[in-house]
């Protein structure tokens, strides 16, 4: 009997068409198994009955010796796009979007615990995030603590960066560097942006809607919006002076 149940459980190399579920094939795998089982205690020779029909032979074959191959479903590539967004850009939206025809699912992950003081309050740049991706399969969500730790808890296997020049290399390659001291599973790949917006950054637009510049070129409407409210207070402040 044990010496059945193994010739059960080894694998062959097998195909099965997508239009069988994975559960009802293990279902019936399983009643297979079982009625082999019953049909070698009472002794009995021949294919499991069912009803008064004979299941085939080779069918049963099939199906007893076959290991379903988990690789045979697709692997969700999935890669997190993080970073302060504060303000969010039209250069951060042409990242998501180059990021986005690389891998099956984006998740923008907006730092909490940012030491870079934001204008913005996290909700804030989560919803202007979320109001202004317009692409699917792309995901807004805090982030607090280290960033791999996070990639790991999503799933991810990739941390996408934007480049703009020279002078962004030499940090990003520290963190990248960094990153993978901390998980060596997770690779950061690096995306240029459009030409156009290789000079822009969320510091500069917000020194432009500072002084009372116009920012809309450079952000969503609604973002250009948002800070225009932000700096009214001070913009009314420098016009009283003059």
């Amino acid at each position: 009997m044990t010496e059945k149940l193994h010739e059960v459980d080894r694998a062959v190399p097998c195909s099965m068409s997508n239009t069988i579920g994975v559960a009802a094939f293990f279902l019936i795998q399983n009643i297979l198994r079982l009625r082999l089982i019953s049909g070698i205690a009472r002794g009995a020779a021949g294919p499991p009955r069912h009803s008064g029909f004979v299941i085939p032979g080779g069918f049963c074959s099939v199906l007893l010796h076959f290991r379903f191959p988990l690789r045979a479903f697709p692997v969700v590539r999935r890669a997190i796009y993080p970073g302060s967004f504060d303000p969010v850009t039209n250069g951060h939206l042409d990242v998501i979007a180059r990021a986005r025809t690389l891998f099956d699912e984006v998740i923008v992950a907006v730092a909490i615990n940012d030491q870079k003081q934001p204008l913005f309050a996290p909700d804030e740049r989560l919803a202007m995030l979320r109001q202004a991706i317009t692409i699917d399969a792309v995901r807004v969500a805090p982030m607090e603590g280290l960033l791999v730790e996070f990639a790991a808890s999503e799933n991810a296997h990739a941390i996408v960066r934007g480049l703009r020049a020279i002078s962004d290399f030499e940090f990003e390659f520290q963190m990248a560097l960094m990153n993978r001291k901390l998980d060596p599973e997770i690779e950061t790949i690096f995306l240029m942006p459009k030409e156009e917006y290789t000079y822009l950054s969320s510091r500069i637009v917000k020194e432009i809607a500072k002084l009372g510049g116009d920012v809309s070129a450079f952000v969503p409407p609604l973002v250009a919006a948002a800070l225009a409210k932000k700096f009214a207070p001070q913009l009314g402040n420098i016009a009283s002076v003059i």
